[in-house]
């Protein structure tokens, strides 16, 4: 029984801070806490997503290095997060998220399987993108969810730092510039070159949704920032060279502007296929390389 719920709190911690790439025990345990001082609410329903995504793996019998490591939790997590926001925490938005969470298991075990066998693209957040948006459409609130909590902030020094902090903080769906530090230091923790990338890519969303002309209030609400800030913190753990995270950075402000045009909430999209297009790019570099004469 100790073995279990050693295995269980490793599995929920890992899980969390895969979110932001990473396994590490302090660093899942830093984002709990960060989500538990934005809202308690949001806690619970991140849990609960936490659960139902790793139980159910662990019911399939798939690898439990997998399961330990927290692959099964994230997208469980983020559609709790997800849910509980547009719901509250109501026993109707309890039931989607442990189905939601449940069903995002074998999406992402597919995903993974084919990464593996068939190097293709990895899934990221794939999962919760797909069934988030799925989500949002039973819920009749998918001209955008997010969108709805932009509070009101002033373009000076401190509201600018706050503004950064809070695209860390909207991977999570929090606006609370001390909840973006609390990521802040969570990243910190785990890797700190990956951690400045995020910052970075989370400063330059902003500055160019601001240059692009959206009103300081959205601008410095972070929404702009989150996935230039996983972008960038991706591909900086894969590459050494600086080029390559900043060309995430850029790729997903692009995507992500044309998903405002569209009018579909873009999640973390922006951030998926801003990563796939570097990787296609590095495929077919490599496939030119190949080609040519020795």
């Amino acid at each position: 029984m100790r073995l279990h719920l050693t295995y269980l709190i490793r599995s929920t911690l890992n899980g969390i801070s895969q979110v932001f790439l990473q396994r590490h025990l302090g660093c899942g345990l830093l984002i709990l806490v960060a989500i538990g001082l934005h809202d308690r609410a949001l806690l619970a329903g991140a849990l609960l997503g936490l659960l139902s995504g790793t139980c159910m793996a662990w019911r399939l019998g798939y690898p439990r290095d997998d399961i330990e490591s927290g692959l099964y939790g994230y997208n469980a997590a983020l559609l709790g997060l997800l849910i509980t926001l547009m719901l509250g925490l109501v026993p109707l938005a309890c039931l989607l998220t442990i189905l939601s969470g449940a069903l995002s298991t074998p999406v992402q075990h597919h995903l993974l399987r084919r990464m593996r066998e068939r190097r293709s693209l990895p899934g990221f957040t794939l999962s919760f993108v797909l069934l988030g948006w799925l989500a949002m459409g039973v819920c009749g609130v998918l001209d955008g969810v997010v969108e709805a909590r932009v509070p009101e902030h002033r373009l000076d020094g401190w509201g600018a730092l706050g503004g950064i902090v809070r695209g860390l903080g909207q991977v999570l769906f929090l606006a609370d510039p001390l909840a973006g530090l609390c990521l802040f230091a969570a990243l910190l923790l785990a890797d700190r070159r990956t951690a400045a990338w995020a910052l970075c890519g989370s400063a330059v969303g902003i500055y160019v949704a601001l240059l692009a002309g959206a009103s300081e209030p959205t601008a410095l609400a972070g929404l702009a920032g989150y996935n230039p800030a996983l972008a960038a913190l991706a591909l900086s753990q894969v590459h050494r060279s600086p080029l390559v995270p900043a060309l995430g950075i850029g790729l997903a402000i692009i995507f992500r502007l044309l998903f405002d045009q569209l009018g579909l909430p873009p999640l973390t999209m922006p951030f998926i296929l801003a990563c796939w297009a570097v990787a296609l790019g590095r495929r077919q570099h490599q496939r030119q390389g190949e080609l040519q004469p020795s």
